[in-house]
């Protein structure tokens, strides 16, 4: 089994990831939600974000679990991103489903469980959808119209753009961290010692990342202060020019009418059938 998972791992590099990441970030243009206006595609998921916790109807949530997955697949998710939110909904319900029998429960508590990770799975679905469908400047564009704080929005982007950069960062400073350091000659059981080894490293990286990144942020900063961004930030025209390519189209309204349409039917069916699934 530790070999499978050793094989398994070593299909994974740093740098396939930061491509992935890259893509996700930036080849949002090429996707039908990446052509939509990023002020609908906001309101869009807020709306997603926070209706399922309202909802207790499984019925309901099955339907927009059914319409997130496959907003996902227009959106041409990352399969590293859905296999990352796969295993963190599993392990979840996992360790929740052992607490419960820890303290009496039994297999009757896993259905209220289902229903949240159901509910989860919803929110986390649209999140993936709505950020692969918006490059950082769209993104920040989108949240500056709808009157979010411009400083906000930026920091948003900025954090979204250098994502890979910060991930590049990281895999040069562990690299430097185990030319300098002693492997364990023996792995130990289930190799304990190795993996102590590796998380102890992985721990200590990132203060060193967490310098370079205060150092680049700064150098950002200067740079466009420079530029004269506050005085842009603060002028209106400039906004208003900034902002000026954002239009909602036909498809736009297509999009919000057909997602408007899908989920009014939802509620009556679910009132016909509470109980589709169990």
């Amino acid at each position: 089994m530790v070999e499978a998972v050793k094989r398994a791992l070593n299909r994974i590099s740093v740098e396939q990831i930061k491509l992935e990441l890259l893509g996700t970030a930036y080849n949002s243009s090429s996707t039908f939600l990446g052509r939509l206006d990023p002020r609908m595609l906001l309101i869009w998921y807020l709306f997603f974000a926070i209706t399922p916790w309202f909802v207790y109807n499984r019925t309901i949530l099955l339907g927009m679990f059914v319409f997130m997955v496959v907003t996902t697949v227009l959106s041409r998710v990352s399969p590293y991103i859905v296999f990352i939110l796969c295993l963190g909904l599993v392990s979840q319900i996992g360790w929740m489903f052992l607490l419960s029998l820890f303290f009496g429960g039994g297999a009757e508590s896993l259905l209220p469980m289902l229903t949240l990770t159901l509910k989860l799975s919803v929110i986390s679905l649209a999140s993936i959808t709505v950020f692969s469908s918006l490059d950082p400047e769209r993104l920040s564009d989108g949240l500056s119209a709808l009157g979010v704080p411009d400083a906000f929005a930026f920091s948003l982007s900025y954090g979204y753009r250098i994502l890979p950069t910060l991930l590049e960062e990281f895999h040069q400073i562990l690299l430097s961290f185990r030319l300098r350091g002693q492997r364990p000659l023996k792995h130990g059981f289930l190799y304990m010692r190795t993996a102590a080894y590796y998380l102890r490293i992985l721990v200590l990286v990132f203060y060193p990342l967490m310098l370079n990144t205060a150092k680049r942020s700064r150098t950002t900063v200067e740079a466009l202060e420079t530029r004269g961004y506050t005085y842009a930030v603060n002028n209106p025209q400039v906004k208003k020019l900034r902002l000026s390519y954002l239009e909602m189209q036909r498809r736009d309204w297509l999009f919000a009418a057909f997602s408007a349409v899908y989920v009014g039917l939802l509620f009556p069916l679910g009132t016909v059938f509470p109980n589709l699934i169990y």
